[in-house]
């Protein structure tokens, strides 16, 4: 998996590029927009993290014109502003994902499995027909939950929820991470909500939801789904 990393500060391209690189990828490293622009028209990349706040040319720019381009390679967009209509305008140009300084490199790391396993250029196999964990059996084709066979009645978005966990088992996803992709952005649920539907799955699909096996809670991170 290639990455092209466009970031101007050094610290956070020596922590990134490090993490990145001890999880298999291989990545190039832009500091400023016009030499990322020019990078990801000529790379073959799975994977563009792009900020905002560059030399040359900023993020927004770079990303709105590589998708006039036709380059649809996914984008996540670093950026230490966190108002809500700087966070629409990045989605609105085209970016696929979008974090705000400051992060825990563990949820960038999550957002990226995420993301690539999302991209049409990703070869999917998980949750394509049936996924199996304990007493559970899933058929995602048919929208189908049973447990000890037994039919388990999931509402629209706990499964949702469920089938988002498994695709991308073992990833840590923040509430809010949860709520964006699950939900989706324009949806206005809390925090709260992810809590809520976390503990239903439980109490329906865990033989001890006090103390769940499969859903687990990493505290002050998330939620991951592990077997």
């Amino acid at each position: 998996m290639r990455v092209l990393l466009v970031e101007d500060e050094e610290g956070l391209i020596i922590t990134l590029t490090d993490r990145l690189v001890s999880e298999g990828f291989d990545v190039e490293v832009a500091k400023d927009g016009k030499e990322g622009f020019d990078a990801a028209l000529a790379g073959n990349f799975d994977l563009i993290l792009l900020d905002v706040m560059l030399p040359k040319k900023n993020g927004y720019d770079v990303c709105r014109d590589l998708r006039q381009k036709g380059i649809n390679t996914p984008v996540l967009m670093l950026t230490a502003k966190g108002e809500t209509i700087d966070k629409v305008l990045g989605l609105k140009l085209g970016a696929d994902d979008y974090l705000t300084k400051p992060f825990e490199v563990i949820e960038l790391m999550a957002r990226v499995e995420a993301l690539l396993r999302r991209s049409p250029n990703h070869e999917r196999h998980d949750a394509v027909g049936s996924f199996r964990f304990g007493e559970v059996a899933i058929d995602f084709k048919r929208a189908e939950v049973r447990k000890s066979d037994t039919a388990v009645d999931l509402s629209a978005m706990e499964f949702k929820l469920l089938q988002f966990l498994i695709e991308n088992r073992g990833l840590v996803h923040s509430r809010d991470h949860l709520l964006d992709a699950v939900w989706g952005y324009d949806a206005m649920p809390t925090t709260r909500t992810v809590d809520v539907h976390i503990a239903w799955l439980r109490q329906k699909l865990e033989e001890n939801p006090r103390h769940p096996h499969f859903i687990q809670t990493v505290h002050g991170l998330g939620y991951k789904f592990v077997v």
